[in-house]
């Protein structure tokens, strides 16, 4: 599985940005989707995930009430709405799937980066203060 995230880009404190993240083909499997970030200096970390029927989303908590993940198994896409942005959510981000092992089914466990098999390259937000 290959995973191309874009929709990245400059924007001011408050505004909005929608990011998508393209998987080149099914797996066969029923996957797990996430999004992770990463600033300078920073470890990775964990933003929010969807699960494959979307029924269950997870979320950081520094980001509830101003994100939203969203999936289209039909196109093989998964979205990340970003509103209220704040100069502190400025990262690359990054798309990750999570193709074996078990299933993720809490937040703590959606959080573990080693959870997932597969990422994307990344797509850069900044948010101008």
């Amino acid at each position: 599985v290959q995973l191309q995230a874009s929709g990245g880009g400059l924007v001011q404190a408050g505004g909005s940005l929608r990011l998508s993240c393209a998987a080149s083909r099914r797996t066969g499997s029923k996957y797990t989707m996430g999004w992770f970030r990463q600033a300078p200096g920073k470890a990775r970390e964990f933003v929010a995930t969807i699960t494959w029927s979307g029924s269950a989303t997870y979320y950081a908590d520094s980001v509830k009430g101003r994100f939203t993940i969203s999936r289209d198994n039909a196109e093989n896409t998964v979205a990340l709405q970003m509103n209220s942005l704040k100069p502190e959510d400025t990262a690359v981000y990054y798309c990750a799937a999570a193709v074996y092992g078990a299933a993720i089914n809490s937040e703590v466990d959606a959080s573990y980066p080693n959870r997932y098999d597969y990422w994307g390259q990344g797509t850069q937000v900044t948010v101008s203060s």
